[in-house]
């Protein structure tokens, strides 16, 4: 592996661990202002929102100047989100700058792996990013706990002239917290090589940016194994991000945590996923990710069991052969994406296309989450319903790609 993608590597595990951290600061703030529930999923939509919006626009974008660059400008918009939340404004406004800039890096850092390693070592990349990610996010959770549990000091607002005094929060040294790690990652975006990697320009005009994406798209689905593995990423960050919220409400409703505990369980899931991600580096090929489909079927039949915990002990252990089963199955898929992608488009682009698609379903599942949450669907029902999706999902998944690969039905 070339150094500069170490580098890139440690930048996405610093980003990543003040994202995570930063919403469960965030959920925190709701709670403190004793918002309704539903106000809490909007904050997870409120993060991918721009992901969505500015696909067609990010990857070009992405393309068109040095990746280092754009990751500098990506994390300079992290570090404002802060600072907006910081002077007591509305964490959903804080969340959703924050979720510019994420949408503006992604493309960038993804894009920046498939040009410096080679299409036989983007598993083993994959395995690295995928690990260091979910390490993060497993350390996020647990600052996020951390930075807004009563250890932490209790410092006042920041005085800013002429604005009024926001309500009071214990959450201000947590906050300064975050902000220096969003500053650390920007700064560390400087040390970013280039890869040398040039595409041929483009109008950026947005009616022909959006036609451009859309035919880019469609070529990406309309590939067999481009077309399978992004229908498996999808419904599976789809769900994924629907159940981070769903372990947060379970382990305080089921098993009586705080916040700042719960946040800490939802990180053993992101433990076993590193597991499986370690695994899936060492044993699965990019020739063989096909053959994982089955696992997608076990991992939906799987969610419901955590129902049946009724001690922290067990959770846990649920949790973490859960996310080892994810980690296992979506890893080379992923890997499988971005290879199809980057030969059949470039490098910004697919990646682009990707988190477009990905994201979407988020946020479809996310809209789904908070309606089901504001008339008051129970818990238990949610669970089971987000399992049954994947099972169905996935075996509909499998089918269609059975019957694509018939030569009767080519």
């Amino acid at each position: 592996m070339p150094s500069a993608f170490f580098v890139v590597l440690a930048i996405q595990f610093l980003s990543t661990l003040a994202d995570n951290a930063f919403l469960i600061v965030a959920i925190a703030r709701v709670l403190e202002l004793a918002e309704a529930d539903w106000r809490i999923p909007l904050l997870k939509i409120g993060f991918t929102l721009f992901y969505v919006v500015l696909a067609p626009l990010v990857g070009p974008v992405s393309d068109a100047f040095r990746k280092g660059r754009v990751m500098l400008t990506a994390n300079g918009f992290k570090v404002v989100a802060m600072g907006l939340l910081l002077v007591g404004l509305d964490p959903l406004l804080a969340i959703v700058v924050a979720g510019l800039g994420s949408a503006v890096y992604a493309p960038a850092k993804y894009g920046l792996m498939t040009e410096l390693l080679p299409a036989q070592d983007l598993v083993r990349g994959n395995g690295f990013f995928e690990g260091a990610t979910v390490s993060a996010v497993i350390l996020g959770t647990a600052l996020g706990g951390l930075l807004i549990s009563p250890v932490m000091p209790r410092l006042d607002w920041p005085v800013i002239p002429g604005m009024a005094a926001p309500a009071p929060t214990a959450l201000v040294a947590g906050m300064l917290t975050l902000l220096t790690l969003n500053g650390l990652a920007t700064v560390m975006c400087l040390a970013v090589a280039d890869s040398g990697a040039r595409y041929d320009p483009h109008s950026i005009h947005p009616g022909l940016l959006v036609q451009r994406f859309w035919r880019e798209n469609a070529i990406l689905w309309r590939d067999a194994l481009g077309g399978l593995s992004m229908s498996v990423t999808t419904l599976l960050w789809g769900v994924g991000a629907t159940l981070q919220l769903i372990v947060l409400r379970w382990a305080h409703e089921s098993l009586g945590l705080p916040l700042e505990q719960a946040a800490y369980l939802q990180g053993v899931t992101a433990a076993g996923v590193v597991g499986g991600a370690v695994l899936a580096s060492h044993h699965v090929s990019l020739a063989h990710t096909v053959r994982l489909l089955p696992l997608g079927v076990l991992l939906g039949l799987l969610i419901p069991t955590l129902l049946l915990a009724t001690s922290v002990l067990t959770a846990a252990l649920l949790l973490v052969l859960v996310g080892a089963l994810a980690g296992f199955f979506v890893v080379p898929m992923n890997a499988l994406l971005q290879h199809r992608g980057y030969t059949l488009l470039t490098a910004g682009r697919s990646i682009a296309v990707q988190g477009f698609n990905e994201n979407a379903g988020m946020l479809l599942m996310l809209w789904l989450y908070a309606g089901a949450t504001a008339v008051g669907i129970p818990l238990d029902s949610l669970v089971i319903g987000f399992g049954a999706l994947v099972t169905v999902g996935m075996l509909v998944i499998m089918l269609a790609h059975q019957l694509r690969h018939q030569p009767a039905f080519r």
